[in-house]
């Protein structure tokens, strides 16, 4: 990128220093420095080739004025914008879900910041609260939805595949892989209305500030109930209780600081060779203290009779409202507190005995924010979630620095830390669709939501009666919020072995999910899916109008599929197989539009099953 100056500012400048030379009789000069960094990492992985560029910067000395002389008129911001439909739907897919022509014209009309700006000021037309609540699937009735974890595949669904601001659902879809909760472990009354909750916070601070996402999540029920602060309790020396270590841990290893101590640019700092730990076990013990005494809030709420039974079913609300470590508001009020009263040391930081559990918490989250490794151990992996599994150490710095300062002394500014993702020169840069290294595979669920967006899903009942798809044998392989592990689906660390990704030192998160039965899986699935064909899709329909409207000529209908689906990443050969396999299909003038539509479906199958798809670059 660079930066002019208008001739009048310029002249300006020369002025100044004219009359700045003549008062101080001295020789005067100036210069502009111009730095442009770039870097491009290894070879292909697996069956396609994914590498960098990197952003550059610049500054200059300020002219001195003299008195009287108004300073020059800074230059009007460069506003990047794409300069073809191609960069366009590359950028909507790194930031969105899908890609529409109205989309491309907007973002070419507005520029990429604008546009992403006015993105991450909407807020989302539905929450998952309101699912929930408008189809009666968080009140008791004889349909006991409060055992129900289907009711939460809908609400997830639905939030993807329809409606709201896409660019604040993709963001809050990784931090969902990031600060993880898995509908699978979430075993409470009303679990689907508290993996909504869940979501909902996921949303509502996906452009906030980290230290207010960490405090929500860590006082989410569900979240207590899936790493088992919920309940955890002081240490009994009469019964050898200690405090239950699993959030304690996991907060340090996985939702802030990793591991490793991180120089800025995710690289590992070494000692003797070897990385240095963040964190051991004493500091595990610790912070484990922090985090007792806390449990469901049920302030206010009330209780059902379930339907033909004589069970108490409390109000779907409490999932919403944040633990309390004030037992008085549980269900059952005790006078005793069950928060660990002792001295907690961890990590350099000693929270005094007798300290609150309210002071403790914010005292602990405070400090775990404030740690350096949180810049780049978060950035990376939002990077490879959005835009690349390889991103190099000046990308990487690059939005570190962005955490720790927004530009205006802010720390953890969530929409400066995504905007640096997204508007680095190494995510925008044309180059490196071709560029070695480059790239990340498709994440199966992302497959199936583009999908649905891209060709308008619709649920016919509204209650997106979709299911899990985390079977690999005949399914997508993967289920949004329902990750097997507090891991993820797969590590950011991950690469498969003997491949030419490990020969050539580069990450390959996303392929821990293939192997010989979810490759074949996933075509099966997206076979039927493409064609809403089983019970499975029995509540789903696809809009194809548009493209059966130009099934006729085989390259047209092509081009748009390539535009939409890869922006147009196809290789020739792809495209050549492609449009052979549609021409297949003979048009003429006793065509039906069943027969359009069959040309289309073939189009889109192999499209979406070809390597140039699955990755995306």
């Amino acid at each position: 990128m660079s930066t002019t100056i208008d001739r009048a500012s310029e002249d300006a400048c020369v002025a100044d220093r004219q009359a700045e030379k003549a008062a101080d009789s001295g020789d005067a000069s100036a210069s502009v420095p111009f730095q442009k960094s770039a870097a491009v990492a290894g070879l292909a992985i697996a069956t396609a080739a994914c590498g960098g560029g990197g952003s550059g910067g610049g500054s200059s000395g300020s002219p001195t004025v003299t008195s009287g002389t108004p300073p020059p008129s800074p230059p009007p911001p460069v506003i990047r914008r794409p300069e073809n439909d191609t960069q366009a739907a590359r950028f909507l897919l790194q930031s969105s879900f899908a890609v529409s022509p109205g989309a491309i014209d907007q973002v070419t009309s507005e520029g990429y910041e604008p546009w992403l700006d006015r993105q991450m000021a909407s807020s989302n037309s539905q929450s998952a609260q309101e699912f929930f609540s408008s189809r009666s699937f968080d009140q008791v009735n004889d349909e006991r939805h409060y055992n129900s974890a289907q009711t939460g595949d809908g609400m997830i669904w639905s939030q993807l595949m329809i409606g709201g601001s896409s660019v604040r659902k993709r963001a809050a879809l990784a931090l969902s892989e990031f600060f993880v909760v898995s509908l699978n472990s979430v075993n409470m009354t009303w679990r689907s209305p508290a993996i909504g909750e869940y979501w909902d916070i996921l949303n509502r601070h996906a452009f906030g500030n980290y230290r207010d996402l960490i405090e929500d999540i860590s006082l989410n029920p569900a979240m207590g109930v899936f790493l088992n602060t919920r309940g955890n309790r002081k240490a009994d020396p009469r019964t050898g209780r200690v405090p239950d270590e699993n959030y304690g841990r996991e907060i340090m290893q996985l939702f802030s600081i990793g591991l490793y101590e991180l120089n800025p640019d995710g690289t590992q700092r070494l000692s003797g060779g070897e990385p240095i730990e963040t964190y051991d076990n004493e500091d595990v013990t610790g912070i484990a203290k922090v985090f007792t005494g806390y449990d469901y809030d049920f302030t206010d709420i009330g209780f059902t009779v379930e339907v033909g039974g004589t069970r108490e079913i409390p109000d779907a609300r409490y999932t919403r409202q944040p633990m309390t470590a004030d037992s008085t508001r549980w269900r059952y009020p005790r006078d005793e507190s069950f928060h660990s009263d002792e001295e907690k040391q961890f990590l350099g930081l000693t929270i005094p005995a007798g300290t609150s559990a309210s002071e403790s918490l914010a005292m602990a989250l405070d400090h775990l924010f404030e740690h350096p490794n949180v810049g780049p151990f978060f950035g990376k992996q939002m990077i490879q979630r959005l835009v690349t599994s390889n991103p190099s150490p000046g990308y990487v710095e690059r939005v570190a620095a962005a955490f720790d300062d927004n530009g205006s002394g802010t720390r953890g500014d969530l929409q400066a830390v995504f905007k640096a993702v997204l508007l680095d020169d190494e995510a925008l840069d044309p180059a490196n669709v071709s560029a070695a290294g480059f790239g990340k595979l498709r994440e199966p669920m992302l497959r199936f939501v583009q999908l649905g967006r891209t060709f308008g899903v619709r649920s016919i009942t509204g209650d997106w009666e979709v299911g899990n798809f985390s079977d690999a044998s005949n399914q997508l392989g993967q289920s949004p919020l329902r990750s097997p592990s507090v891991f993820n689906f797969f590590r950011p660390t991950y690469f498969p072995t003997g491949s030419q990704a490990a020969d050539n030192g580069l990450l390959a998160p996303e392929f821990q999910l293939v192997n010989e039965t979810s490759v074949a899986g996933y075509v099966n699935f997206m076979e039927r899916a493409i064609e809403m064909r089983g019970y499975r899709f029995r509540d789903l329909e696809l809009d194809y109008s548009e493209e059966v409207a130009i099934a006729d000529d085989s390259l047209q209908l092509l081009d748009r599929l390539d535009l939409l689906l890869t922006a147009n990443q196809l290789s020739q050969e792809v495209r050549d197989v492609i449009q052979a396999a549609m021409d297949d299909v003979v048009l003429d003038e006793t065509s039906t539009d069943e027969d359009r539509l069959r040309r289309v479906h073939i189009g889109v199958l192999l499209t979406m099953a070809s390597t140039d798809y699955l990755i995306q670059k």
